[in-house]
């Protein structure tokens, strides 16, 4: 595969329960956090060449792709859990090592990442049932964040988006 011609990547990893936080610590207010039960956490960066038909793949990929246990122990997707989505922007994930340190050269703009960013986690939340207990929560894009994941496995995947 031409690596040129990826437009996004995402790392998938099933989980039990995870916690990001979204908001530091700061003088007047406490350090905010968002969380979710059993799911998926979906790391996501988008590439140059990044546009709503890799948003949609992402989509499809995130909610379609069986990595959590049912109780039966099969492998099926966060939908058919159901199982709740938190999306975290990981723009190191298009990182290219040059010599000992790691260039982002093939990165979206951070503009055209944000609005696809904000598209995708729509459409992940969307994808969602309203189920009681199911639940999509998300990171803020082009920010360091704080994230804990329990797993009972780690069942990480990359995928690359074309």
């Amino acid at each position: 595969m031409d690596a040129r011609s990826i437009t996004g990547r995402i790392v998938l990893q099933q989980c039990i329960g995870a916690k990001l936080q979204v908001k530091p610590l700061c003088e007047n207010s406490p350090a905010e956090y968002v969380e979710i039960g059993r799911g998926v956490v979906a790391y996501v960066c988008f590439m140059k060449g990044a546009n709503s038909d890799t948003v949609g793949k992402m989509i499809s990929m995130i909610t379609s792709i069986k990595l959590s246990r049912n109780g039966n122990g099969l492998l099926v997707s966060v939908l058919d859990l159901p199982g709740s989505i938190m999306v975290v922007p990981q723009g190191c994930l298009g990182g290219k090592l040059k010599g000992k340190r790691m260039q982002y050269h093939g990165n979206i703009d951070k503009l055209e990442g944000l609005k696809l960013y904000e598209s995708l986690t729509l459409g992940c939340c969307n994808a969602l049932p309203a189920d009681e207990g199911v639940t999509c929560k998300y990171g803020t894009y082009g920010n360091l964040q704080v994230l804990k994941v329990d797993t009972d496995g780690p069942y990480m995947h990359t995928i690359d988006i074309t």
